[in-house]
């Protein structure tokens, strides 16, 4: 039986990162926090995260590495694809997500939503207001808000 996504939201300072923390200290065997990969320095605020810089994040988002991603805050996050591995074998998966993801309601969250911004990338999705990033072909760049499969 599939696991369930449990997306986490809420304003900043809300303690989103301080319930993760606590999550991955107790012992929860069919549950796994994921991380997220976010283009911001590894020692920025108190999230857990896998620092990347741009342009690992869109080499990363056109090997279809990221089940979902998105732009905030002159900022790219994305959850790994290994989620769907995760939730295929069983595991409820915590997500600390973007309220923007939560509004597009159930059934948007599935498998292979980072083949979705592969595509607009592709296809030179326009850059996100700004979202410039010097040296860089608009084309390369994801349209600002929420990814989700087709």
């Amino acid at each position: 039986m599939p696991g369930k996504l449990i997306w986490l939201v809420g304003p900043s300072g809300s303690g989103k990162d301080s319930l993760l923390a606590a999550l991955r200290q107790r012992e929860h065997p069919q549950l796994l926090v994921a991380h997220r990969y976010i283009t911001r320095p590894f020692n920025a605020g108190s999230e857990n995260h896998i620092a990347l810089s741009e342009h690992e994040f869109f080499t990363r988002a056109e090997q279809h590495l990221f089940a979902l991603s998105w732009h905030a805050n002159n900022t790219y996050y994305g959850i790994g694809v290994e989620i769907d591995l995760w939730l295929h074998a069983g595991f409820d998966v915590v997500a600390n997500g973007s309220r923007a993801h939560l509004a597009l309601g159930p059934g948007t969250l599935r498998r292979g939503a980072g083949a979705d911004l592969s595509r607009r990338l592709a296809a030179g999705a326009a850059p996100a207001a700004g979202a410039a990033r010097p040296g860089k072909r608009a084309g390369n760049r994801p349209a600002s808000g929420p990814r989700r499969a087709l």
